[in-house]
């Protein structure tokens, strides 16, 4: 009993014990010291050196490259062909629209409009970026009027 009696008596006098504290996760080890009492940092949480930088970096520019020179070059080369050709529609080219109406080119209204023929005296204004395909290409207007050679003569 006198045990008891002496716990109580310590237990009176002592302040109550504290919470443990809590700990620090796995992935942050605190700094360890060498031999001459300097502190080091765990490589875990050393920068990232140059190669392994580098090793990172070119994985993703060469996927660019090759989505480049697969994707988006042949992309603009035609469209590129396309823009070229729907400044060279003429009078006579034969066409096809966007909404599937295939005609002649009567006449070239300015940089943004053409006239279509889509039947015998059927013409309708349309607009040049409409144009989906040019088909034939029509003979380029004559000034003057044709002259005779000597080899279609006999």
């Amino acid at each position: 009993m006198n045990l008891i009696s002496q716990a109580q008596a310590q237990a009176e006098q002592a302040p109550a014990p504290q919470a443990p504290a809590p700990q620090a996760p796995a992935a942050q080890t605190p700094p360890t010291t060498t031999q001459t009492g300097t502190p080091t940092q765990p490589a875990e949480a050393a920068p990232a050196s140059l190669p392994d930088l580098f090793a990172q970096v070119v994985p993703i520019l060469v996927i660019m490259a090759i989505v480049w020179i697969i994707v988006i070059r042949p992309q603009n080369r035609k469209k590129a062909e396309q823009e070229k050709q729907l400044r060279n529609v003429r009078r006579g080219d034969t066409l096809v629209t966007s909404s599937g109406l295939i005609g002649r080119v009567s006449k070239s209204i300015d940089d943004n409009e053409i006239e279509l023929e889509i039947a015998p005296n059927v013409k309708v204004r349309m607009l040049r970026s409409a144009i989906v395909e040019v088909r034939a290409k029509g003979e380029p207007v004559k000034d003057t009027p044709a002259q005779k050679t000597a080899s279609s003569k006999g």
